[in-house]
């Protein structure tokens, strides 16, 4: 009995070692009263996928254009304590009025990149979409490429280097 108790230890110690997973917090209603985090405009009042950014904290940072969300995670100034991101769902979007709640994982969108479409603040865009039958319809009609998440080429969005 002794041996079996012995043996049972390390299983209990690891186990108990785990935290429990952080709940995701939800995606937030895009209203006319948010500005972006780098231009401090009137996020709405911008055509083009918009961003929004939740740290731990609950604090909530809206950007205009999918580039920019992209880019306050490549930057080393800008805040790691991130818990969320979400990005505006293309699939049946508006260009020109996106949605206020149509809101997907950034981690699990498919990203065009490369597109005739200009964004928010009127630069190359990064386009998201739920699922890459969708993405690859758009770039039939505007250009580009498809690309994940994790896969998006810094420069490209950092210093707006052309893709291969």
């Amino acid at each position: 009995m002794y041996k079996f108790a012995v043996l049972l230890l390390p299983l209990f110690l690891i186990a108990c070692e785990k935290a429990p997973p952080a709940e995701v917090p939800v995606a937030q209603t895009l209203t006319r009263e948010e500005n972006g985090y780098y231009c401090l405009m009137t996020v709405v009042n911008h055509s083009g996928p918009k961003g929004q950014i939740i740290l731990d904290d609950n604090k909530v940072l809206w950007f205009t254009s999918v580039r920019d969300t992209i880019s306050f995670t490549f930057s080393p100034e800008e805040p790691k304590n991130i818990s969320a991101i979400y990005v505006n769902d293309m699939a049946d979007a508006n260009w020109e009025k996106p949605g206020l709640d149509n809101w997907i994982d950034a981690h699990t969108a498919w990203y065009v990149l490369g597109s005739e479409k200009a964004g928010g603040m009127g630069t190359p865009e990064t386009v998201p979409f739920s699922t890459k039958t969708k993405a690859a319809s758009f770039i039939k009609k505007y250009g580009g490429i498809i690309h994940r998440f994790d896969t998006i080429p810094k420069e490209y969005i950092v210093i707006n280097k052309p893709l291969n």
